[in-house]
């Protein structure tokens, strides 16, 4: 199916190619894009073709670039003065992620109707990391699993934390979050994902959905809409592996455990750890999941000298070592 044409219009060169490099690197860009230095050169090819998105600049917003007939028109604002009644203004100078999320919302308010069928061939595999002993390094084995794998596969990190820290430990100005994504969930396929790419992020290689900065938002949440956010997600969302960090603090996770292909349960060798863990198994035998226990693999981690200070450092180091060796052995996914 041939995607629909956006067209990006900037006599500023520099901003223009950066903008275009930029925007073809993203996550699932929807769009066939053309570009031009010249308002004429883009009036001429916008009178034979239908422009879906214009993107221009304010000083190139001519009478006869306004005169197009396109589906949506986004000014990119320089003077700092708001353009036309109905026109979206984006400012020119932010960052390019918040233009890129400008379009993205632009995309998805244009959807309308019960949408298109959009299944990838394949749907993801996923991984779910859980276990009931605290402080195992569940969450940093996790990350780690996403960075080594994203190496050579798409991988999308989801975390269930209730505070997480994410804006604090990356720096990021989060736009929409994971209770944000959950609330689109029965959007039609094509303006979902519109949604969650306008959420996702990037540690390197690794795609994340930011974890909830309200974790309240999270406990009122069924089972059942937990399952079909995630089943959407690995059958639309276009990757290899889904690695869920999943805790109790949510309803649902044996349920979502149950979806999972592989799951890792990290665990100790202390009393407590062990009699924890006899209780969790317990639990699911007496819930009848026996099917999670048989996919989950018990990891008594060694003991580690050292470990990364910041998440984007995740990807050198003894745990990652560790972790490529069971992603060889385990995954046989590299």
């Amino acid at each position: 199916m041939k995607k629909k044409i956006m067209a990006l219009c900037d006599s500023e060169k520099d901003y223009l190619d950066s903008m275009t490099n930029f925007l073809k690197e993203r996550e699932g860009f929807p769009y066939e894009l053309h570009t031009y230095t010249r308002p004429e050169k883009l009036v001429e090819f916008g009178k034979k073709e239908r422009i879906e998105v214009l993107l221009v600049s304010e000083s190139d917003f001519t009478y006869e670039v306004e005169s197009l007939d396109t589906g949506n028109t986004l000014l990119l604002n320089e003077s700092g003065n708001v353009c036309g009644e109905k026109l979206r203004n984006i400012d020119k100078y932010q960052k390019a992620e918040a233009v890129w999320k400008e379009i993205l919302e632009c995309y998805a308010d244009a959807i309308s109707g019960e949408g298109k069928r959009l299944k990838s061939e394949e749907r993801a595999k996923i991984i779910g990391l859980y276990s009931p002993v605290r402080r195992c390094l569940q969450t940093s084995f996790a990350l780690t699993l996403g960075q080594a794998l994203s190496e050579q596969k798409k991988v999308l990190y989801i975390s269930f934390e209730h505070y997480a820290g994410w804006n604090q430990l990356l720096d990021s100005n989060v736009r929409g979050d994971l209770a944000a994504l959950l609330y689109f969930v029965s959007e039609p396929e094509e303006k979902f994902l519109s949604r969650m790419h306008s959420m996702t992020l990037k540690i390197g290689r690794l795609c994340y959905i930011p974890p909830a900065y309200a974790g309240q938002n999270l406990i009122y949440a069924k089972a059942g809409d937990w399952q079909a956010l995630i089943e959407k997600i690995a059958e639309l969302g276009g990757y290899d592996y889904l690695i869920l960090d999943l805790s109790e603090s949510i309803q649902g996770t044996f349920e979502l455990l149950r979806m999972c292909d592989r799951i890792y349960t990290i665990i100790r060798e202390d009393e407590q750890a062990r009699s924890k863990l006899a209780q969790y198994e317990e639990l699911l035998r007496s819930y009848e999941y026996e099917d999670v226990l048989e996919k989950t693999k018990k990891q008594l981690l060694p003991q580690f000298t050292r470990l990364p200070q910041r998440i984007e450092q995740y990807t050198g180091g003894e745990l990652a070592r560790y972790i490529r060796q069971l992603i060889k052995d385990d995954l046989g996914a590299a």
